[in-house]
């Protein structure tokens, strides 16, 4: 028969206690990394998460339509430049794209919804995975509702400088003299919300797939700001950290659409300044392979 010693029983506590200290440092430092890289990104905003990666094994298949879509293919027609026409075309393009520049003092005079309606139609030529169009541009021109906007922005970007953000994001912000304050949203004669549609909605109520939502959206937003510079507008672009759920409320849009990006525009104002900066040469960011 096995007896324990005072000896051994003291042993076995030693090592037991141990293993459960183990065990709970280990947990610890689990939770530690997590917490760790929660904080390493603290601005994070759930509505720019990109949900591309849809897996519809995990959600109920009745929920979702089936593309049953049948499109015509039609011939091509493409106009074709002589060579020398391409080369001052493509020049004039860089040439007028090259002045544009984010501004921030713009002025309240109105311009023209003609040439909104245009840009907006420009934006919305972008390509799209599958065809899926997953953009809702909505036009803001009350002015109580513009100011509803900048105070919903102006708190949450407060705390985004003085707590989310992180030194190192406002330092590197301090030479474009930006801060909370968004007195443009005031003033422009309009602001643009893009709205990014991370599914779509059959007339049956069952939910569309689209696919690339957030680079789809994202391409559609550098045409607008293209069109822009070609019709003599400036704009800021803006990303309202955390503020997505709030301005989706306020200006009724569904659950399924994400705010991605948010364009004061308008003509710039007399006082406008930019900060003197300078873009990178061609052989710094193409590689010919």
């Amino acid at each position: 028969m096995f007896f324990l010693t005072p000896v051994l029983v003291a042993v076995i506590c030693i090592l037991v206690v141990w293993i459960f200290k183990n065990a709970d440092g280990s947990i610890e430092r689990r939770k530690g990394e997590t917490r760790a890289r929660a904080e390493s990104r603290p601005w994070v905003d759930e509505d720019l998460k990109d949900n591309t990666d849809l897996h519809q094994g995990e959600e109920d298949a009745d929920d979702w339509q089936e593309s049953e879509e049948d499109v015509e293919h039609i011939p091509f027609s493409h106009t074709r430049y002589p060579e020398k026409e391409m080369v001052k075309r493509s020049q004039e393009f860089y040439e007028l794209l090259n002045k544009r520049r984010s501004v921030r003092f713009i002025s309240d005079e109105q311009v023209p919804m003609e040439v909104i309606d245009n840009v907006i139609k420009t934006a919305g030529t972008a390509p799209s995975g599958a065809h899926t169009e997953p953009w809702t541009f909505v036009v803001v021109k009350d002015l109580d509702v513009k100011h509803k906007i900048r105070e919903i922005i102006e708190e949450e970007e407060e705390i985004n400088y003085l707590k989310r953000m992180g030194r190192q994001w406002v330092t590197d912000l301090r030479k474009l003299r930006t801060n909370w304050i968004k007195e443009y949203l005031d003033t422009a004669p309009v602001l643009i919300l893009i709205f990014k549609q991370v599914h779509g909605l059959a007339a049956n109520g069952k939910r569309k797939v689209h696919y690339y939502n957030e680079i789809s959206v994202s391409i559609a937003c550098g045409i607008l700001l293209a069109a822009l510079q070609n019709a003599g507008l400036v704009t800021v672009t803006t990303t309202p950290l955390n503020c997505g759920p709030r301005l989706r409320v306020l200006l009724g849009r569904p659950t399924n659409e994400k705010l991605l990006m948010l364009l004061p525009v308008g003509y710039p104002s007399k006082e406008a300044t930019v900060p003197d900066l300078t873009r990178k040469p061609l052989d710094q960011i193409m590689v010919t392979v």
